[in-house]
């Protein structure tokens, strides 16, 4: 009984959602018969076929926001007339068409960046279109939509792993074949069709009222007593690392910038979800009235950051993506600092706007990186006398091998995420083999984007078995980094960090050596021939001893960067075996 009551409500559940949302319903599905049918097809040896396949998808897939925002936007209406919606929905297909055809034309870097920021824009809208301009309760009306959508997210895993058993059981015990890709298609379904079906059914009514008492406990504990503590210490690790940098005077750049970015973006989205609470709760109260003030240096910290690093190599669609996100957070950390009577609902509407922004027109990542790129590799060419009249002229005495590979990163922007007729002053049809007959000089490989020389040496696998004839002891490093390893009263312990590997018998230090000296020699050997190399197991071998100890370092591959102002070796990886022999 309790199960039939529990299958009535499911359904009466997918039935309220199929009335309300019938055309995402539709569409979600629709995603899920192309995605079996691609499936089916494979294996699809005309690209252009799959390429079409996956771009109906893809476009099939983008409809599913713009149609929750069509019907959103409806039910705001006091009295919509049916034929209204028709006509929206109309509207909406045209829409979905264009796009199909101007900018889903081929798969590259700009087509599935603005894809997915076109997504992003349409779901947030989703969010904030039935609470436009100013309504009251946005946050809770958020807190609900988000519980239902996590709600349904473990009810969906939990029906898929059901199914998946119930076909594994029939395969293994009744003997019935199941193709293992029916397990896809299963998930397909759950994904696709139960999951849209049942989040949907439960997103509050136009005019729903929301009390206090409604806000939930589990995500109160949450963010009170986890999160807000664990946001606190960590800003607390950066303003400690903050009055460093200051101290030693150099200023950081690459990961912190990130680090910096994602946990502005996290306090942002606690800030917004406490709001409904801060007055009953002090602690809640004192995080909202400061945090945004005390994140404010942090942030400037990560634009002097990026700043050095656009200011060394020009913007790139990446570094546009950071900023951009970053000036989104530092506008909301000044709103939460200075406006005294604050609208939420501005958070989702200034990210959706910025989402579009950065992928259409003038200040466009795309706009903006390609013009970036083109000043740079320009001024490359006036420097060493390349350019004249406009065009690009080849090289009259040799130039530095740092600006060669320049001159190759630059073009190797434009050829993989853009296109080379994009690159101001090459010749019509120029490819990337005539870079000598048009720059003087052939393709330089850019190794790392910063000024340091990447290596990867690899043990060449002839030589077959290992001699370990009179050693005593072998250690595998793969396990050993900053860790010991003991063994019947002898250990060995790599430190990662410094480079240097000891070996201790019986509480004794009887051995300490530091590689970077072996693995510059081997950088310094064939850093003219690429980054990556192949090397014969008697170079990648090292046997060194003293009066007590004699050590054979194996070595399977050594991967690092070379500073070339500096020429220091920075050892990133060496997975190594070492034979001990005590004496």
């Amino acid at each position: 009984m309790k199960l039939t009551n529990a299958l009535k409500n499911i359904m009466v559940v997918l039935y309220r959602s199929l009335k309300r949302f019938p055309i995402t319903i539709l569409l979600s599905t629709a995603v899920a018969v192309m995605l079996i049918v691609i499936s089916e097809l494979q294996p699809i040896h005309n690209m252009s076929q799959l390429e079409t396949l996956n771009r109906i998808t893809l476009t099939i897939a983008l409809g599913i926001p713009l149609s929750l925002c069509i019907k959103a936007f409806f039910e705001r209406k006091e009295s919509g007339k049916v034929s209204e919606l028709v006509g929206l929905y109309i509207a909406g297909g045209l829409v979905l068409l264009l796009y199909y055809f101007f900018f889903l034309d081929e798969f590259n870097m700009v087509s599935i960046t603005r894809y997915t920021a076109v997504n992003l824009a349409f779901y947030l809208g989703f969010l904030f279109i039935p609470y436009l301009p100013q309504k009251e309760q946005f946050e809770m009306y958020i807190i609900k939509v988000g519980t239902g959508f996590f709600t349904t997210v473990i009810y969906s895993a939990v029906l898929y792993l059901g199914l998946a058993a119930i076909l594994l059981t029939i395969n293994q015990l009744l003997g019935v074949h199941i193709a293992g890709k029916v397990y896809f298609y299963t998930g397909l379904f759950v994904a696709f069709v139960f999951a849209p079906s049942y989040f949907l059914a439960d997103i509050p009514l136009k005019g729903q009222q929301f009390e206090q008492e409604n806000y939930s406990k589990l995500l109160k504990v949450l963010l009170l007593y986890i999160v807000m503590p664990l946001l606190t210490a960590y800003t607390t690790i950066l303003y400690i690392y903050f009055i460093k940098i200051i101290v030693i005077r150099q200023w950081p750049v690459g990961l912190v910038s990130h680090l910096v970015l994602w946990y502005s973006v996290i306090v942002t989205i606690v800030l917004f979800l406490i709001t409904p609470i801060k007055n009953e709760n002090k602690w809640a109260n004192k995080f909202t009235v400061w945090m945004p003030k005390i994140i404010l240096p942090i942030l400037i910290m990560m634009f002097i950051s990026m700043g050095i690093r656009i200011n060394a190599y020009g913007v790139t669609e990446n570094r546009y993506y950071v900023v951009i996100l970053g000036l989104w957070v530092l506008g909301v950390m000044l709103y939460f600092s200075f406006i005294k009577k604050r609208k939420n609902i501005v958070i989702p509407v200034t990210l959706a706007l910025i989402a579009l922004v950065s992928v259409f027109g003038p200040l466009s990542s795309y706009s903006i990186s390609t013009m970036s790129q083109n000043n740079r590799l320009q001024a490359i060419l006036i420097k060493n006398n390349m350019l004249k009249d406009g065009k690009i002229q080849t090289a009259s005495e040799e130039i530095s091998k740092e600006d060669k590979r320049e001159i190759s990163r630059k073009l190797d922007y434009f050829n993989e995420n853009h296109s080379l007729k994009e690159v101001k002053h090459l010749p019509k049809d120029f490819k990337m083999g005539d870079m000598e007959s048009v720059f003087g000089f052939s393709y330089e490989t850019p190794h790392y984007d910063s000024p340091q020389d990447y290596f990867y040496l690899m043990r060449n696998q002839s030589e077959g078995a290992v001699e370990i004839q009179e050693y005593d002891y072998l250690f595998d490093t793969r396990v050993l980094y900053d860790e010991k390893i003991v063994s019947n009263n002898i250990d060995a312990n790599f430190d990662h960090s410094s480079s240097v590997l000891e070996v201790n018998y019986q509480g004794n230090l009887l051995y300490q050596k530091d590689l970077k000296p072996f693995t510059k020699e081997l950088f310094d050997k064939y850093k003219s021939t690429g980054g990556e190399n192949t090397v014969s197991p008697e170079e990648m071998t090292l046997v060194d001893e003293n009066e007590k100890i004699k050590v054979k370092f194996v070595f399977l591959n050594i991967a690092g960067h070379s500073d070339s102002s500096t020429e220091d070796i920075e050892l990133e990886k060496a997975e190594f075996y070492v034979l001990v022999k005590i004496k």
